[in-house]
């Protein structure tokens, strides 16, 4: 039976995560440390105690969850026998699925993702940009509405950013576009619009300053072939192509998350279990709501992974 490894992107965040893990397996420690000596910090330090509001920042979120999700990795793939068919991430989970491939060394990982979160917050000034989520409507309304309110308002932007799960898709862009975006997904049907508290309008046009700064950051990595296919978020397939990396993970930055899709491919090719990597475990809540074909556990703890093992059978 064919499974993939899936692992989260931020909101998953809380503090304390990974601390279990850490003290009860030695390659999650192992982990800890080498993410630690890589940013010449204590991010294990912030995982495990806090405070949140460093945490929450999206410079610290973005490496704290990699290391978090790696950690997991390396405890539960020593444990199971079978490798996975595909891995995949939800937006800076990509990072995570490819240092589990081998595509990328923790190290490079770690950094890259730091310097993602600090550019990611330099983009956008503060109140400029929102996010929102759509409840009950489907992802070609979602688009098409995003579309017209964007025209109504020459130079503003907004877009879908996230296709979650079939009836939730996240928007993003220019607050007053989002709102008028929000007004109008309401008086089509959608159940609900929730506004998300966000640091910045993650994947969508205004982004656009972060490419080449991390462009230039991802120059200094040595990519390699991963060792399974990385089903990714721009392209929602397979791709096993380590040329291809960087391009794939810039075109991310503005590019929407597609993440139902992804999904899909993955069970086309065979999947029937999914793990998931890291702290929390809405991955697994996407999931069966995309595919009543897959089943999905995840590992952030002790507890977790042993479930974990019963169910795939490691």
């Amino acid at each position: 039976m064919s499974i993939a490894f899936i692992f989260p992107g931020q909101g998953s965040q809380e503090v304390g995560m990974g601390k279990a893990l850490c003290e009860a397996y030695p390659e999650a420690k192992a982990v800890f440390d080498a993410a630690d000596d890589a940013l010449g910090e204590k991010l294990s330090r912030l995982c495990f105690e806090g405070p949140e509001d460093a945490l929450k920042l999206t410079a610290n979120t973005q490496p704290a969850i990699l290391t978090v999700s790696v950690a997991a990795h390396a405890v539960f793939s020593k444990r199971c026998a079978t490798a996975p068919a595909f891995v995949a991430g939800h937006s800076l989970g990509e990072y995570s699925a490819l240092v589990a491939a081998g595509a990328m060394s923790l190290a490079d990982a770690v950094r890259s993702v730091r310097a993602r979160g600090t550019f990611m917050q330099d983009a956008v000034p503060a109140g400029v940009g929102a996010m929102a989520a759509v409840l009950g409507l489907g992802p070609e309304k979602v688009k098409e509405l995003c579309a017209q309110a964007a025209q109504a308002a020459e130079g503003e932007v907004v877009s879908p950013a996230n296709f979650n799960e079939p009836a939730q898709t996240v928007i993003a862009g220019h607050a007053k576009a989002v709102e008028r975006a929000s007004e109008a997904l309401k008086a089509a049907g959608a159940r609900r619009v929730v506004p998300l508290p966000v640091s910045a309008p993650f994947h969508c046009a205004l982004m656009q300053p972060v490419v080449p700064r991390l462009d230039e950051v991802l120059s200094r990595v040595a990519f390699k072939p991963p060792s399974c296919p990385v089903v990714t978020n721009v392209e929602a397939k397979p791709n096993a192509d380590a040329s291809r990396l960087k391009a794939l993970l810039l075109q991310q930055v503005t590019g929407s998350v597609r993440w139902v899709e992804s999904v899909q491919a993955m069970e086309q090719g065979g999947v029937k279990q999914v793990v998931e990597l890291g702290p929390g475990k809405v991955l697994c809540g996407l999931v069966k709501r995309i595919s009543k074909g897959i089943e999905c556990v995840n590992v952030e703890d002790p507890a977790s992974l042993d479930k974990a093992l019963a169910a795939i059978g490691g």
